[in-house]
């Protein structure tokens, strides 16, 4: 009866903690419906006016499709710069291997602000802030460690003795890597395509260092818009980026399986 009342016990805790965590974002959704000119609740109606609004809005559907582009670019280069920098870290012991390992995910370890005030400073003598070639580079910097990282763990539950069996029976190296080492580490990859993706089109700091007043971004316009105004339009675009990502994470599921992507 004891043990009972304890995971009962636990379970409401936890439900609790769940409920505090996601809160903020459960809440986006009632207040993009709203009917009033501004963020309050609960709202005095419900409409659909704001996703409306959204639509006409022209600075923010701009941003928003410079911000897909810029994330599909970013994933795409994120992955074949990424792969092979894995395949030699997980594959070779060689002196300096742990120092480069610490050097490509060392922005990991650096705040934002100071990342993106960095980039700007060199970037600025090479005339890449408020460029395409600049924020390409800025949000490289930011996705290579998490493709890297997850990579490397990928390559490590793989089996060497699988590649070699294959170059002894005639492979060579290109073809081993086709046939064998890509189909399986492909959740590996759609799990380091995915992060890249979710990390450049939400990343805001380095975006606001580097996009100056010539490139719009979604995340620099949203903060820009927010200082001015007051209305539930961020509410709105705020609900449709998290349906967004629920389902980019509903597809890799579908495809592969959550749990097996991320635990490779």
């Amino acid at each position: 009866m004891l043990g009972s009342f304890l995971r009962s016990l636990q379970f409401l805790g936890l439900a609790a903690i769940l409920l505090f965590l996601l809160a903020p974002v459960i809440l986006v959704f009632p207040i993009s419906f709203s009917a009033d000119a501004y963020v309050a609740w609960p709202p005095s109606g419900w409409s659909t006016r704001w996703y409306g609004e959204l639509l006409k809005n022209e600075e923010l559907t701009e941003a928003f499709s410079n911000s897909l582009v810029l994330a599909i670019y970013v994933t795409i280069l994120t992955l074949l710069i990424a792969t092979p920098a894995a395949l030699v870290l997980a594959r070779n012991t060689f002196a300096g291997r742990s120092a480069l390992v610490s050097l490509f995910t060392s922005p990991l370890l650096l705040p934002s602000i100071v990342l993106g005030l960095a980039i700007l400073v060199i970037f600025v003598g090479y005339g890449l802030v408020g460029s395409w070639t600049g924020m390409i580079i800025g949000h490289l910097v930011i996705t290579l460690p998490y493709a890297l990282r997850v990579l490397m763990t990928g390559l490590s539950t793989l089996p060497p003795f699988v590649e070699d069996a294959a170059g002894t029976l005639g492979a060579g190296p290109f073809a081993v890597f086709r046939r064998i080492t890509l189909p399986l580490i492909a959740p590996a990859l759609v799990a380091s395509a995915a992060l890249s993706f979710i990390v450049s089109f939400d990343e805001t700091v380095i975006s606001l260092f580097i996009a100056g007043t010539r490139l719009k971004l979604l995340p620099v316009s949203l903060y820009h818009y927010v200082e001015s105004r007051t209305d539930p339009l961020i509410a709105a675009v705020s609900a449709l980026m998290v349906l967004g990502i629920l389902v980019l994470v509903i597809v890799i599921e579908r495809a592969i399986g959550l749990r097996k992507a991320v635990a490779k």
